[in-house]
């Protein structure tokens, strides 16, 4: 089924949580998405303002508008157009209702929490494509996608979670490892030569004595 999981409002400077979905799932898939959610967190001020990440059968979309991130979860099959017209809403009625300088100078996570009822209204309306249809006009976030698509953001950009390297990061550290092994040779120093034309002068002794030897048998 296609639809919007959670939630998340973040401060893009800190990755600092603002406000949250409550409702989320405890399945496995859901708790690895969640480890993704903290690891772009503590990215946000070095990516683009408007991302995807695929994880699998989830996607995870946000925009980021002054200084403030709006955070996604959706199932893999989920409409571009309606997750980033659903953030874009969520960035809206944010704006709105708090001061920027409220946001800037928070020190204490989930600090507009009473936010989430508007983040749970407005997921509701988008799970429900026949209601929503009728009270908003997508043509223009098309345009907009279509003109400015979402950046897609690799694996490999997110590094490891909590200090434990995902699967995703090792095979880029293993393409790295195979990449490396094609790299050209440094120069050859003097005293590399030197060392080998001793070597070649030492194996050369060794067969002729060892032709002396056998001359020497017979």
């Amino acid at each position: 089924m296609s639809m919007i999981l959670s939630a998340s409002v973040i401060r893009v400077r800190d990755g600092l949580p603002l406000s949250a979905s409550t409702d989320y799932e405890q399945s496995t898939g859901m708790q690895e998405c969640r480890k993704y959610f903290k690891m772009l967190s503590r990215k946000l001020a070095q990516l683009p303002d408007r991302c995807t990440l695929k994880t699998g059968h989830y996607n995870i979309n946000f925009i980021s508008s002054l200084g403030v991130s709006y955070m996604m979860l959706c199932t893999e099959n989920y409409p571009n157009v309606l997750a980033f017209s659903f953030l874009d809403e969520l960035q809206k009625e944010f704006i709105t209702t708090y001061n920027m300088m409220k946001t800037n100078t928070a020190v204490r996570p989930y600090c507009f929490i009473e936010f989430d009822n508007f983040i749970q209204r407005t997921k509701q309306r988008y799970n429900n494509p026949r209601s929503l249809s009728t009270k908003i006009n997508l043509s223009d976030m098309q345009t907009e996608i279509k003109l400015r698509p979402p950046y897609q953001i690799s694996m490999c950009e997110l590094g490891s979670a909590n200090g434990v390297t995902s699967a995703f990061s090792v095979d880029c550290k293993g393409a790295g490892k195979i990449s490396s092994a094609h790299q050209r040779l440094e120069p050859a120093t003097l005293s590399g030569i030197v060392g080998f034309i001793l070597s070649l002068l030492c194996g050369a002794l060794n067969l002729i004595r060892g032709f002396h030897a056998i001359e020497s048998l017979l």
